[in-house]
């Protein structure tokens, strides 16, 4: 059972409580990103070219320790991957919402590793619903945000003010320079549970 954040937390410090718990950073010998935990069985939803090339990866909670998980499956066309690890209970499942009841301008938070700083919550706005993007090997429809999405968050959750993940996000539009640019995209995650899903029953 996750603690429950503390009384004197309000507003989007209280979201962000919620959540922490259930996002790990995910670590390959040659990148990062990061995740989150779907269910109480040690499965991690996170973007498949995170972990692309990997059979197992090392998982930081939010506490610091680190797991070692296996990369159970992906799905490249929807850049979506699920780890499992082998003692559950340690993690704290997030809670899934639905993407289909956001609307534009509704205040969303961004959490993960950007850049390697693990636990790192932004905040914004949903900037456009049905935005298509080139999502691993093919052409998808994502969610925009203009919450700071960097390397390293990919995999991540998107979540909505009530602390519910209804998006994984994934650092797909950069400027020349390779900085946040204020557009970051989200997979919906009316679409990537049910992949999600499919990869754990298989």
């Amino acid at each position: 059972m996750a603690p429950a954040p503390s009384a004197s937390l309000t507003g989007l410090s209280a979201t962000a409580a919620r959540v922490l718990p259930s996002v790990v950073s995910v670590e390959t010998r040659s990148a990062g990103g990061s995740g989150f935990v779907v269910d109480g069985s040690g499965h991690i939803l996170t973007n498949a070219h995170v972990v692309r090339g990997s059979g197992t990866v090392t998982v930081v909670l939010h506490d610091g320790s680190r797991l070692t998980a296996r990369v159970a499956g992906a799905d490249d066309d929807e850049d979506l991957a699920v780890l499992e690890v082998d003692h559950p209970g340690e993690l704290t499942p997030a809670t899934l919402g639905r993407s289909s009841e956001l609307s534009v301008g509704d205040q969303v938070l961004a959490i993960g590793s950007p850049l390697g700083l693990s636990g790192t919550v932004t905040s914004g706005i949903v900037s456009a619903l049905d935005r298509e993007v080139r999502l691993g090997g093919s052409r998808r429809t994502a969610v925009q945000t203009d919450a700071s999405i960097n390397p390293g968050n990919s995999g991540g959750p998107l979540v909505n003010a009530r602390g519910e993940v209804v998006g994984v996000n994934t650092a797909i539009a950069a400027s020349r320079g390779g900085g946040n640019i204020g557009i970051g995209f989200a997979i919906p995650i009316d679409r990537a549970a049910p992949i999600a899903e499919r990869i754990i029953r298989n």
